[in-house]
C-alpha cells in the first residue's frame, strides 16, 4: 500500500515508478480520490460541530427566555443529525474509493532496478558451480524419477493435472530435502522455525499483497479462507497490527509448509513434471527488519538461500530481476536459477525479495525507535524468500546427479538424512 502524502507530495517520481512497472501515470487520480475524500471528511466533522455547537446552546436560550431561538436551534440539530447519516456514508465511500485505487497498484521498484518488460531484460549478476558433464544424453527429471517412484498418473487420477504422487526413494529424497533445508536455516542462519497455518483470511492475504489483484491464482474453502501459497503470507502476517521494539529486529522466521496455487495464468506451460504444481512443498524465509536493515538483510537473506544450492552442490546463478518481472509487492528481487541439465537451461529455484514498507502498512505492522528523542513508531520493512523450493530442488537434483543407469546419486549433504545412502535405484 502506498502513502497518498508522498504521492501528494511527490506526484512525478510516484509516476515515474510507475513507469518502470511499464503502467500508466496515476498520480492525478488519486490526488483527486483523496480530494474528494478530505472534503467529505471536512463536511462530516465540521456537520458534527456545528451539532454539537448548535445543542449546546439550547439550554442557555432556554435559561435566558429565549424559547423561539431554542426551538429553531433544535430544528437546526435535528436536520444535522437526519443529514449525519448521508454525509459519513459520503465519508466512507470516498475512503473506499481511495484504499481500492491504493491498494490495485504495485510497490515501485529502487532505484538500482534496470527497466524492462519481462524476464528478458533480467541481469545476471553471478554463476557459482560447475555444470555436470554426462556420457550420455541427460534426461528430464520426470523421466528420470518415474522408475524411482515419482507417479504423476496415479496422482493425475485422484486430483487431476498438476499433481504428483512420490513414493518409495523419491519420497524419501524429497523429505530429505525439505528437512536439511530447514534444519540449515535455523541452526546455521539463526531463523526461528514455526509451523504455521496453511488456512488464513481475507486480511492476510490482503496484507502480503495476493489480494485482491490475484485472487484467481489462490484456492478459496467453503468458509472463505484461502489455502496459502506460500508461507510468506502467514509467516509476514506475524507481525500484523503490532508495535515492536526496534531492539527486537530483525526478526527472521522460516517454515517448510505445503504450498497451494491455482497456476492460473500458466495454462501450457510446464504441463509435465514438477516445475508448476497445484500443490508443493517449500521453504520460506521471512525477515522482518527497519528500514535501514532492510538492503542488508536482503543480501544476506539471499546468500541463506545460496547456501543450500552450495551445500547440494548444485551449479545456479543468481538474477537481478527488471522492473517488469518483479513481483507486486517486491521493490527489488534476486532469482536463484538452478541449471537443469535435462532442459539445458536455468530455471528459478528461488526468489528473494525486499518489499519495503509496502506490506507493513496494508498490515499496519510497525515499530517503536530506540532513540528517545525519536516521536512516534515507523513501519517495519518486510522480506521473503524461499530457502528453497523443495520441489524443484528434487527436480534438480534428479537431473543433475543422474546416472547412465538410471540411478541418482545423493548429495552428500542429504546422505545423513537417507541413512546414508548414497544413491537411489529403481
Amino acid at each position: 500500500m502506498h502513502d497518498i502524502r508522498l504521492i501528494r507530495d511527490e506526484p512525478d517520481a510516484f509516476d515515474a515508478g510507475l513507469a518502470k512497472r511499464g503502467l500508466a501515470p496515476q498520480a492525478t487520480e488519486l490526488t483527486t480520490l483523496d480530494e474528494a475524500r478530505r472534503m467529505a471528511t471536512t463536511r462530516a466533522q465540521t456537520a458534527q460541530a456545528e451539532a454539537n455547537a448548535a445543542a449546546k446552546s439550547i439550554g442557555a436560550l432556554i435559561s435566558g427566555g429565549r424559547k423561539d431561538e431554542a426551538e429553531a436551534k433544535k430544528q437546526e440539530v435535528a436536520a444535522l443529525k437526519r443529514e449525519m447519516p448521508a454525509i459519513e456514508e459520503r465519508e466512507r465511500a470516498a475512503q473506499v474509493a481511495l484504499d481500492a485505487a491504493l491498494a490495485a497498484i504495485p510497490n515501485l521498484p529502487a532505484t538500482d532496478v534496470p527497466e524492462g518488460p519481462d524476464e528478458s531484460a533480467n541481469v545476471e549478476l553471478h554463476a557459482h558451480g560447475t555444470k555436470p558433464a554426462f556420457d550420455f544424453d541427460p534426461r528430464e527429471h520426470f523421466d528420470v524419477g518415474g522408475p524411482l517412484g515419482l507417479d504423476f498418473e496415479a496422482a493425475a487420477a485422484i486430483s487431476g493435472a498438476r499433481f504428483a504422487a512420490l513414493r518409495g526413494p523419491i519420497a524419501r529424497l524429497h523429505r530429505a530435502l525439505g528437512q536439511f533445508m530447514i534444519d540449515l536455516q535455523t541452526q546455521e542462519h539463526g531463523y526461528m522455525e514455526v509451523a504455521p497455518p496453511l488456512l488464513v483470511r481475507d486480511e492476510a492475504v490482503f496484507g502480503t499483497g495476493q489480494l485482491p489483484k490475484f485472487a484467481e491464482d489462490l484456492f478459496r474453502t467453503t468458509d472463505g479462507r484461502w489455502l496459502i501459497p506460500t508461507a510468506e503470507v502467514s509467516l509476514t502476517n506475524l507481525v500484523r497490527e503490532k508495535i515492536l521494539r526496534e531492539e527486537e529486529l530483525p526478526l527472521r522466521f522460516v517454515a517448510l509448509t505445503p504450498c497451494f496455487r491455482s497456476e492460473a495464468g500458466a495454462a501450457g506451460r510446464d504441463t509435465r513434471g514438477l516445475i508448476r504444481q497445484h500443490q508443493f512443498d517449500k521453504v520460506e524465509l521471512v525477515s522482518i527488519t527497519t528500514p535501514e536493515q532492510s538492503a542488508d538483510e536482503h543480501e544476506r537473506m539471499t546468500r541463506c538461500a545460496e547456501t543450500v544450492l552450495d551445500r547440494l552442490s548444485l551449479p545456479y546463478r543468481r538474477m537481478l530481476l527488471c522492473s517488469g518481472d518483479m513481483g507486486f509487492s517486491a521493490i527489488k528481487t534476486f532469482d536463484l536459477e538452478v541449471w537443469l541439465p535435462g532442459q539445458d537451461r536455468y530455471r528459478e529455484i528461488s526468489s528473494c525479495s525486499n518489499c519495503g514498507d509496502f506490506q507493513a502498512r496494508r498490515m499496519a505492522a510497525r515499530y517503536r525507535p530506540s532513540d528517545p528523542d525519536a516521536k512516534g513508531t515507523r513501519f517495519v520493512h518486510t522480506l521473503n524468500g524461499s530457502g528453497l523450493a523443495v520441489g524443484r530442488a528434487l527436480v534438480a537434483v534428479l537431473e543433475n546427479f543422474q546416472e547412465a543407469d538410471g540411478s541418482v546419486r545423493i548429495p552428500e549433504a542429504l546422505r545423513p538424512y537417507m541413512g546414508g545412502l548414497e544413491r537411489i535405484a529403481a
